[in-house]
């Protein structure tokens, strides 16, 4: 009966984060996580210290709980039956497969229940899907060796690729890579073979390669992606003036691309004269798409090109601003 009152009062004056609890109880629940790791893992086993126990402790410490795997691993210390080295040495060896996993299961179950509460944004493109592309690289921190922390040669923790749903606000995929100074174009295969028909896949121009636009193209999806000063193209139509949007003015014109094996498409190539440069002194932007005329004004994709240029919090703002429209 106490247990009940106290839980009643949290319900009355808290809801909101009362379920919020819940849910994430239910997703991120012991059970489910070690049944990935199980389905999941090639090389690692389970021995005495179980993938939900890790998993547990460091969601303390990526939501600031804790300060460190070994600060969360003190304050359980009394229900552990393995070494903190033991905690380490299980971190060290998890293999990429499985934090993939674990970010596609769980997207998939969060996606779940913000359509079944109506909580989705409305579509930019009704009848397509977006999917924001970006990297993550992990740099330098305070929490690398001392030695290590001024040393760009260093071995770095590693980077990722993930991809946003912005209709979602949910990170439905990820594309991890151990190695910190590999290229973000060295994990695009990767990614080429997750797209499904009717996809639309925003990008910086970081991703702008014949290869992967094609590919894009040969599987039957769709791109919004910045332009890299390298991209080929030909034949291009003369620029006509379309219009403003929140950050400069908008042309547009139409060039030709040619892939390693022919001829790729006539794509739309939209041109940004910005009010502003950006942090690397452009004063225009131009940006690629197959998307035909009639699903995407060029005016629309002027102001998801101006989006990718703002940082995370401007550009989620952005996002919601823009689909709510």
């Amino acid at each position: 009966m106490i247990l009940g009152q106290v839980f009643e009062r949290f319900v009355e004056e808290s809801p909101i984060s009362v379920m919020v609890r819940g849910l994430l109880e239910t997703i991120l629940s012991p059970q489910k996580l070690d049944e990935l790791f199980e389905k999941s893992t090639q090389t690692q086993y389970t021995k005495e210290l179980l993938f939900s126990t890790v998993v547990e402790m460091m969601n303390e410490v990526a939501c600031g709980i804790r300060p460190s795997i070994h600060a969360a691993y003190q304050a359980k210390v009394s229900t552990m039956s393995v070494s903190v080295t033991s905690v380490y040495n299980k971190l060290n060896a998890m293999e990429s497969n499985v934090s993939a996993e674990l970010v596609r299961e769980t997207g998939a179950s969060m996606e779940a229940v913000v359509l079944h509460l109506k909580g989705k944004l409305p579509n930019w493109l009704p009848g397509y899907r977006l999917k924001i592309l970006d990297g993550n690289a992990i740099a330098a921190s305070e929490h690398r060796l001392k030695p290590l922390r001024t040393c760009n040669s260093a071995p770095l923790p590693g980077q990722s690729l993930v991809v946003l749903d912005p209709s979602l606000m949910l990170a439905v995929d990820v594309f991890p890579c151990e190695d910190g100074h590999a290229q973000e174009r060295s994990l695009l295969n990767k990614v080429l073979s997750t797209i499904e028909d009717d996809d639309v896949w925003v990008a910086d121009r970081n991703f702008c390669t014949l290869n992967f636009l094609s590919g894009i193209v040969a599987r039957a999806g769709y791109f919004i992606i910045r332009e890299h000063e390298c991209f080929p193209w030909h034949d291009a139509s003369e620029f006509r003036h379309i219009g403003l949007v929140e950050g400069g003015q908008v042309w547009e014109q139409t060039v030709k691309v040619s892939d390693n094996e022919g001829y790729l498409s006539t794509i739309r190539r939209v041109k940004v004269i910005l009010d502003e440069t950006t942090r690397d002194g452009d004063g225009e932007i131009f940006i690629l798409t197959n998307l035909f005329p009639q699903v995407a004004t060029g005016l629309l994709i002027a102001q998801i090109g101006v989006a990718s240029l703002r940082d995370d919090l401007n550009r989620n703002i952005f996002i919601v601003k823009v689909m709510k429209q």
